[in-house]
C-alpha cells in the first residue's frame, strides 16, 4: 500500500469526501420529466418519519412522493427525525456523513496488532462504499455497526456489543445474523440478557409518538411486506446466481436452510474459540452471508460482503489464489456499477447473470473452508 494512504486521518478524509460529493451529486441531478429525485431511498426514509408522526401507515405506497416502499423498522423511521426536518441537502450530507462515520469507527475499533491492515481493508472497500452512498442506503452504516459489534465483544463490552446488533437489525432484518458471533465468547448470559434489554427498548422506542396498538400493526406490517419481499424476485443473491447460471430453482428455504448450515458448520470446532484468527475469519463469514444470502440483496447491499472479503484478504497470510479471488471481486463485484464498463455489457451480461455476486460467493466458500480447514 502506497505510504500516503497509510494514515487514519487520510482515511478519515477520503470517506467523508465519497460522503459528500455522493450527496450533492445526487442531489443536483434531475430527469426531465421524472417527479422523483435520484435520491429516492432518503426520501423513503425522511418520510417515514413523517408518517410515523402522523400516525399514518408505514408499509403502504406513497407516490406522490416516492417510488418503493419502506421496508424498515418503525424505531428507524423515529430515529430518521434527526434529518427529517432539514432540507434535502443538509440531511442527505449529514446522513450520508453518518454512514461513513459510522464504518471509519468500525474499522478502527478492529482490534487488530497493524494499522496498516485496517487501512488497506478500508480502502479496498470504497469504490463499494461510493456506490451504496450514491443510492443514500443505510448498508454502510450496517458494515459498521457489525464491525463495533466485533471489536466490543473483543473487548467483552457486552453492553455495547449486542446495542450494535440490535440497532443493525432494527434498520434490515438480516442483521439479526450477527448474534450467532456471541457464541464465540464467555459470558454469554450476559450476552443475552443486554441483547433482549436493548431489544425491547429500541423496539418500544416508537411509543413516544404513537400508542401501543399502532406499534403492534407497525410491526405486524412490517412483517407483512418483508413476508411478500421473500416471495418476489431473487435479488444478487445465491438464489439469483443458481437461476441464471444453472437454470435451477430449488425452494428458498431449501436454500437458506443450506446457507446455514454451511455458515453454523465451523461452529462445530469450540476448541477454537480461543482463536482469535477462527474468530476474525467468522465475522468475514457474518459480512458476506448476510449479503449473498438476501434475496433482497441489492447493488448498494454488497459494501458489507466487501467489507468481509477485504478484511479476509489483508488480515492473513496470502497465496495466488487468494490474490486471483480479490481481484475478481474487485473488478466484477465492485466495479462492475461504475463507468469502467459500458453499459451495454452491464446491460446483457451483468446484470442478467448477477456477475455482482459471484466473486463473494466464491470468496464465501473459501472462507468456509478455512473455518473448517486451516
Amino acid at each position: 500500500m502506497p505510504s500516503f494512504l497509510k494514515s487514519r486521518r487520510l482515511l478519515l478524509a477520503g470517506y467523508l469526501l465519497l460522503a459528500w460529493i455522493a450527496a450533492i451529486q445526487q442531489w443536483s441531478l434531475k430527469r426531465p420529466g421524472d417527479p422523483y429525485t435520484h435520491y429516492n431511498n432518503y426520501i423513503i426514509f425522511r418520510q417515514s418519519f413523517v408518517h410515523l408522526a402522523g400516525h399514518q401507515d408505514l408499509y403502504t405506497q406513497y407516490l406522490a412522493e416516492h417510488w418503493d416502499y419502506f421496508r424498515y423498522s418503525p424505531s428507524f423511521a423515529l430515529a430518521f427525525g434527526a434529518f427529517a426536518w432539514m432540507p434535502d441537502l443538509v440531511g442527505l450530507v449529514l446522513w450520508n456523513t453518518l454512514n461513513v462515520a459510522v464504518l471509519f469507527l468500525g474499522w478502527m475499533a478492529l482490534p487488530l496488532r497493524d494499522d496498516r491492515v485496517r487501512l488497506a481493508a478500508a480502502w479496498f472497500a470504497a469504490v463499494e462504499v461510493m456506490t451504496a452512498l450514491q443510492n443514500a442506503q443505510s448498508n454502510v452504516l450496517i458494515a459498521g455497526l457489525l464491525l463495533l459489534a466485533f471489536s466490543f465483544l473483543e473487548r467483552r463490552q457486552l453492553a455495547l456489543a449486542p446495542l450494535m446488533i440490535v440497532a443493525a437489525a432494527f434498520i434490515k432484518l438480516f442483521g439479526l445474523v450477527a448474534f450467532s458471533l456471541f457464541l464465540l465468547y464467555p459470558e454469554k448470559k450476559k450476552f443475552i440478557l443486554f441483547s433482549a434489554l436493548w431489544g425491547i427498548v429500541v423496539g418500544l422506542l416508537p411509543l413516544v409518538v404513537v400508542s401501543p396498538a399502532e406499534l403492534v400493526r407497525l410491526y405486524e406490517g412490517w412483517w407483512g411486506l418483508l413476508s411478500m419481499d421473500y416471495a418476489g424476485p431473487a435479488g444478487l443473491s445465491v438464489m439469483a446466481w443458481l437461476q441464471s447460471w444453472f437454470h435451477l430453482n430449488p425452494p428458498r428455504a431449501i436454500v437458506t436452510l443450506v446457507g446455514m448450515a454451511l455458515f453454523c458448520w465451523p461452529l462445530m470446532q469450540v476448541e477454537r474459540y480461543r482463536d482469535f484468527n477462527f474468530r476474525l475469519l467468522f465475522l468475514c463469514n457474518v459480512l458476506i452471508w448476510v449479503v449473498i444470502f438476501n434475496y433482497k440483496a441489492e447493488s448498494s447491499s454488497y459494501v458489507i460482503a466487501i467489507c468481509g472479503v477485504a478484511l479476509w484478504y489483508v488480515s492473513r497470510t496470502r497465496n495466488w489464489m487468494d490474490l486471483a479471488l480479490v481481484s475478481i471481486a474487485f473488478i466484477f463485484t465492485c466495479l462492475s456499477p461504475t463507468d469502467v464498463f459500458p453499459s451495454s455489457l452491464s446491460a446483457a451480461f451483468f446484470v442478467p447473470y448477477s456477475i455482482k455476486a459471484v466473486p463473494c460467493i466464491l470468496i464465501w466458500g473459501k472462507v468456509i473452508h478455512e473455518l473448517k480447514w486451516p
